[in-house]
């Protein structure tokens, strides 16, 4: 399937660090400091980068430096992955698919079901430990045997139908992308490797896949000028993808989309439009350009 998608694909690397092991212990304060003032920088750089102003690029990438660098934001990362922080998102992903069809528990990696992880940073989470699907891991910067190190949005295209996956996850990964035009050709590019909507599966996995698994960070949603629960609705029907579980913590907010139609023709555009007004609002949003514009 071919998607028309307008402007530059860009590369992850520009929003998400790389990954590091076994990072030591950061208190529950430092670590939300630590990746708040992170992601104001980077942010700001991205808008020097695009405007060209090498001096102000330098002087935040200087900033950056002083609190320790990509290597301490992903430490902070990491710290905030950990069992007593929240832990392992997929558990929320595994707990509904098993509710769906209890049967799934049945299914092993010989049924053929395939997951891809984008941005994964574990080989022993809940996806990869309940036997289900066949792995493909990818990150960035993977410093872990079992994680291919890859760019999401520079993967290869599947060749045919065996190529793609039967769901996708995609969990605090979109939340990186520096842009929201950027995040548009995320979403879109996830129905390049999900299989087609119309694939033919059994009675015990219709109407679960194909599917994506996102994670954000529950202000993206609740708390930003651009963004709302209907609005982001709207943005995946566009795609093709309708609502079947979701759930929002004080953290974060996670969701599981099946793939249930092909994308919408002509494509809608979803511009950044304000949604909520208020100073206390973050900037998070998904720019999609649509046939039009």
């Amino acid at each position: 399937m071919g998607v028309n998608k307008k402007g530059r694909v860009k590369s992850l690397t520009a929003g998400r660090p790389p990954t590091v092991l076994k990072p030591k212990s950061i208190s529950r304060k430092a670590t939300r400091t630590l990746i708040n003032s992170h992601h104001v920088l980077e942010k700001k750089k991205a808008q020097a980068i695009a405007k060209g102003d090498i001096a102000t690029q330098a002087a935040i990438e200087a900033e950056i430096a002083a609190l320790g660098g990509l290597e301490k934001y992903q430490q902070a990362s990491l710290q905030g992955q950990r069992l007593d922080r929240g832990g392992d998102s997929s558990r929320v992903l595994m707990e509904w698919l098993k509710t769906m069809n209890p049967d799934l528990t049945t299914f092993t990696t010989d049924t053929g079901l395939r997951m891809l992880e984008v941005g994964a940073l574990s080989t022993t989470n809940a996806c990869s430990k309940s036997g289900i699907f066949s792995m493909e891991r990818i990150d960035l910067n993977s410093q872990s045997d079992g994680i291919l190190q890859q760019d999401f949005m520079k993967r290869p295209l599947p060749k045919d139908e065996s190529e793609r996956f039967d769901i996708i996850s995609l969990s605090l990964v979109l939340n990186f992308v520096p842009d929201a035009i950027g995040r548009g050709e995320m979403l879109l590019r996830t129905l390049e490797f999900l299989k087609e909507p119309d694939t033919i599966y059994s009675s015990q996995l219709r109407g679960i896949f194909p599917s994506l698994f996102m994670v954000l960070p529950a202000p993206c949603v609740t708390n930003s000028r651009y963004m709302n629960e209907a609005h982001m609705d709207s943005i995946m029907s566009t795609l093709g993808y309708v609502k079947a579980q979701s759930k929002t913590t004080q953290k974060l907010v996670y969701y599981l989309w099946i793939r249930k139609s092909p994308l919408e023709s002509p494509l809608t555009t979803f511009k950044k439009l304000e949604l909520r007004s208020g100073h206390s609002r973050n900037n998070f949003a998904i720019v999609i350009h649509g046939s039009s514009g």
